[in-house]
């Protein structure tokens, strides 16, 4: 199995309600594409040390667990994805930064 883990962070602050549709609809999206075995996408815990982190301080974190390379470069062309990213662009813009990894224990 194969994790894919995503770091959110959106440039400004995002209402919750906000954060949770978002999150939301890459579940949807993600667990509907057939290639996700395990999702799961929780809020970044904010701390005052958050002020003086060096490249960006997190909104959130979303996990996908994948069966094989295959699943997980599938992952990246699911119908949708796009959209669904330029959508949430436009709204609430984000950097996300992400690793490929197998399970950390």
């Amino acid at each position: 199995m194969l994790n894919h883990t995503m770091i959110v962070s959106f440039d400004q602050p995002i209402p919750d309600a906000e954060l949770d549709q978002y999150l939301k609809d890459i579940e949807n999206l993600m667990l509907g594409s057939g290639h996700v075995q395990t999702l799961s996408a929780r809020r970044h815990i904010r701390v005052p040390a958050d002020d003086h982190s060096p490249v960006f301080v997190a909104s959130a974190i979303v996990q996908l667990g994948l069966a094989d390379l295959d699943a997980l470069n599938a992952v990246f062309t699911v119908p949708g994805a796009e959209e669904l990213i330029r959508r949430w662009q436009s709204r609430y813009p984000y950097k996300v930064v992400w690793t490929n990894h197998e399970a950390l224990s």
